[in-house]
């Protein structure tokens, strides 16, 4: 098929590129002009292990190029809108500029036989919105709603072997028909080897993502309450998440407690989901949602102040190492990073922080300027009062206790993510603190 991606983002170069990989033409449209040509360059503009294997081989096969150029949309079939949804900056909702204008500068360049497909995370109604866009725009195009469902660090997996398809079709009869038969054709690989699939209207196809990301984020701020009632009693989180997994109803996944969750969908997207439910009068069927962003919230500054604590009450002064800036490992993504967000509050307190992070280094530079960069954990930790491991990288979770000690000023580690051996720690001469364990 002949496939558009508009936008060429985290998910829109994903997509784009692994689409191409497995047998289709397609397109990738974005208005950064200098993302487009590092894209045609084979450059990826952000970390996703095995993207620029996939990219380089994509562009290499003649089936995929780049462009900020619409009108080279013409003759597409699928137009795939792939933007960003960010929360708004004055509220707590989704902002639906990109989407708005993905969709209008698609609109003069529409086809007889195109259809227009979305698989950015949107709040419930947007998809009946934008298609009365398209039919006010002169527009016949069908339209459909097909979420995404990527995890950084697995996008290319999760793109080309995804776990589930979720097709939202339009209430006509021939629309839905029209929709099916280009999603069906565009994931005939993965149809054909029975990878589930659910179909549904737009608004149950919008409610999806959300309501998947939702409970996600509830099960992780679930753990880390339970963490801190831990804390309270000499319980340990650990154990106790090991035993409620091993009920099925319930299962282990995202059941370490830890500094909480962080990036472009989680927190944006909880909130999006409260605030569209007070638009539509429902707001207490979601009123839970509000508390799970508390605890998260509250994880990152029970992490400052159990440092502070180790530090003897006062950050002036102190060296503090801080392993991990990205929200999550294989990832270089800073948004709503706890761990960036932790170093940042440290560093504003007085201490002198060093931040290291295998990918994230670059942007934070970039974003936080004021606090220094180290090549990697040894660098960051030497002459350090403090290591505080909030990112949980391999290279981290595999490091050296007796070699790290010999650099650090004092051998005392907080392991905001709970995935080093406490008691390899101990032996090796640390101070090892970690979050709902004794």
């Amino acid at each position: 098929m002949r496939i558009t991606t508009v936008g060429c983002g985290y998910l829109g170069a994903v997509y784009a590129a692994s689409m191409a990989s497995i047998g289709h033409e397609v397109l990738g449209l974005d208005v950064d002009q200098r993302k487009i040509d590092g894209l045609n360059e084979g450059i990826a503009p952000f970390h996703e292990p095995g993207f620029e294997k996939v990219l380089a081989e994509a562009l290499a096969s003649g089936r995929l190029r780049f462009s900020t150029d619409y009108s080279d949309a013409a003759d597409y079939t699928a137009h795939v809108i792939c933007v960003g949804t960010p929360q708004q900056i004055d509220g707590a909702g989704a902002d639906l500029t990109y989407v708005h204008a993905a969709v209008d500068s698609l609109l003069p360049h529409l086809s007889d036989t195109a259809v227009v497909l979305g698989r950015s995370t949107v709040p419930v109604g947007t998809a009946a919105s934008l298609r009365e866009r398209l039919r006010a725009g002169g527009s016949n195009a069908p339209l459909a709603w097909n979420p995404e469902f990527l995890r950084e660090g697995f996008a290319v997996k999760d793109t080309l072997h995804p776990d589930r398809i979720v097709y939202g079709l339009p209430e006509d009869p021939a629309e839905a028909a029209r929709a099916r038969e280009v999603l069906d054709e565009m994931y005939a690989p993965m149809l054909e080897v029975e990878t589930p699939l659910v179909i549904g209207n737009y608004a149950t196809a919008e409610l999806v993502k959300v309501s998947a990301n939702s409970f996600l984020a509830t099960k992780i701020s679930f753990i880390n309450a339970v963490a801190e009632v831990c804390e309270a009693t000499g319980a340990d989180v650990s154990v106790i998440a090991e035993a409620i997994g091993l009920d099925d109803r319930i299962g282990p996944k995202f059941l370490r407690a830890g500094i909480g969750f962080g990036g472009g969908c989680l927190p944006k997207d909880i909130r999006a989901f409260m605030a569209r439910a007070g638009e539509l009068g429902v707001t207490e069927a979601l009123g839970f949602l509000r508390e799970v962003d508390h605890v998260n919230n509250r994880r990152r500054d029970h992490v400052v102040n159990m440092a502070r604590k180790a530090l003897g009450g006062s950050f002036t002064g102190k060296r503090v190492a801080v392993l991990g800036a990205a929200f999550k490992p294989d990832s270089d993504d800073t948004r709503q990073s706890p761990a960036l967000y932790i170093a940042s509050k440290i560093s504003g307190r007085g201490a002198d922080v060093v931040v290291t992070d295998p990918a994230a280094n670059e942007r934070v530079h970039a974003e936080r300027p004021n606090l220094a960069i180290a090549e990697d954990a040894y660098a960051a930790a030497k002459d350090a009062d403090l290591v505080l491991l909030l990112t949980e990288w391999t290279q981290f979770k595999e490091l050296d206790p007796v070699a790290l000690k010999e650099v650090v000023g004092t051998a005392h580690m907080i392991d905001g993510r709970n995935v080093l051996d406490p008691q390899q720690w101990r032996d090796a001469g640390w101070t090892y603190q970690s979050l709902g364990r004794p």
